[in-house]
């Protein structure tokens, strides 16, 4: 029976997995899956469907055969209960608990995203214990029953205590055991994403929503391929600051832009808190493309070859907006023979997974 339910349960899986890769593209630009995401595990939304299963209830709760009436009484329809509605044709929708990791790797295979090729283990060091060989004393938890019964018979062999025909082992204190541990320091690679988002006036609540929708999910791949990873936020108009993650995705600001006080200030963070042979570098710049000038275009081309020399990638997503110009992309053009230089060009929600894949397809 329970290799039968096992079976099941498999199969219902498999079942999951498909509605998923079906519906990928679905679940990625929805902005509700993001609150959906709670430790472990992601909550999918799909129809109503489950392994059979018997279910038993409380004695008395009714069911057939219980309840008035006499034998021969015909049977009609039951009241209508409070907020039962009338019968529908469409499936429910209720949502289950799903590995997050499964889900990433559903997003990976999907994508034909590989997994990032770390650049240095230099980083923070951290504190691995490690098991081996045994010692006398320690924790009841990490006692070892088998090398506690060898000291017991060598110890009663020796002392002539025991009998063969009556194999009987007499533990004592000092034959106690006891599995032996020490704490091994290791480099742990480390990566920090440093979002930049233009909040001009032509950057609308839609597009921030694609912005918001996009940094999510590449802010959980990216936690996916490194155990340690930072991330900090900027926004800028004319002028650009570090915010918070809450500030970053619900700041409605307005005016011009200046895209190069974005790109000083990302220079300045790396030279000061992230030193390249340390640490995996990821700066990502969302804006509709439009900037003040053409002369702060050209310092913002300058600023991107010097902290090329620093980056695992720079990535550019442009986002449409029906009042930027979107001729900032160009200047791109003259890192067109780098690949760690990756442009991508989001027209709405639905494009939210091309980009991801155009932007982390190459495992920089």
């Amino acid at each position: 029976m329970s290799l039968k339910i096992d079976n099941d349960q498999k199969r219902f899986r498999e079942i999951v997995r498909g509605v998923i890769r079906r519906d990928l593209k679905k679940y990625i630009a929805n902005g509700d899956m993001i609150g959906r995401v709670g430790g472990k595990t992601i909550k999918i939304p799909m129809p109503q469907f489950d392994i059979p299963r018997f279910r038993f209830g409380q004695k008395g709760q009714g069911g057939a055969a219980q309840g008035d009436g006499e034998p021969g009484d015909i049977l009609g329809p039951g009241e209508e209960q409070p907020g039962s509605g009338r019968a529908g044709d469409q499936p429910g929708e209720h949502s289950i608990e799903f590995p997050i990791e499964e889900f990433l790797a559903i997003v990976a295979q999907e994508l034909g995203l590989p997994r990032i090729q770390d650049k240095g283990k230099r980083g923070i060091v951290v504190e691995k214990t490690k098991f081996f060989g045994q010692r006398r004393t320690g924790p009841k938890a990490l006692r070892r029953r088998r090398p506690m019964l060898l000291e017991a018979l060598k110890r009663q062999i020796a002392s002539g205590d025991y009998n063969p025909l009556n194999p009987r082992l007499v533990l004592i204190p000092r034959d106690e055991r006891f599995l032996s541990w020490k704490s091994i320091r290791t480099p742990q690679a480390n990566a920090v994403i440093i979002y930049m988002m233009d909040v001009s006036g032509s950057m609308g609540d839609e597009q921030k929503e694609i912005v918001r929708i996009e940094s999510f999910w590449i802010d959980t791949w990216l936690r996916s391929q490194y155990k340690g990873i930072q991330s900090r936020y900027i926004i800028h108009d004319t002028v650009a600051k570090e915010v918070d993650r809450e500030i970053f995705f619900t700041t409605r600001e307005s005016g011009g832009t200046i895209i190069s006080s974005a790109y000083k200030l990302c220079r300045d963070m790396i030279k000061k808190d992230y030193n390249p042979a340390d640490w995996n570098i990821y700066p990502i710049h969302f804006s509709d493309g439009d900037n003040w000038s053409e002369d702060d275009s050209a310092v913002c081309r300058r600023l991107v070859r010097q902290m090329m020399r620093w980056v695992n990638q720079w990535s550019y997503a442009q986002v449409h907006s029906p009042y930027g110009s979107g001729s900032f992309l160009d200047i791109y053009k003259h890192f067109a023979d780098d690949p760690r230089v990756v442009t991508t060009q989001i027209p709405d929600k639905e494009g939210i997974m091309q980009s991801i894949k155009d932007l982390f397809g190459k495992g920089n």
